[in-house]
C-alpha cells in the first residue's frame, strides 16, 4: 500500500443515489415465509424481492387497505 493517495482527479460515485437505507422492520412470519419461499422459486433474495415488491407498490401508487374492527 502507498503512504498516500491522490484523489484530485477521483469523480463522486454515480450511483450514491441509488443506494439503500438499512432500517428495521417488524414481519409476520407468514409474509417472511411467504417471499422466502418465493425467493428459493426465482433464486432472488428474499429481501430483494420485497424491496422489489414495495418499488411496485410505490410506483403504482398503491395504498393499504385497511379497515379497522368496531
Amino acid at each position: 500500500m502507498r503512504k498516500q493517495y491522490d484523489f484530485k482527479k477521483s469523480k463522486k460515485n454515480p450511483y450514491a443515489k441509488q443506494l439503500k437505507q438499512q432500517i428495521t422492520i417488524r414481519l409476520d412470519e407468514g409474509v417472511v415465509n411467504y417471499f422466502k419461499d418465493l425467493a428459493t422459486e426465482t433464486g432472488i433474495p428474499y429481501q430483494n424481492l420485497i424491496n422489489l415488491y414495495l418499488r411496485d407498490c410505490v410506483s403504482e401508487g398503491r395504498r393499504p387497505n385497511i379497515q379497522w374492527r368496531d
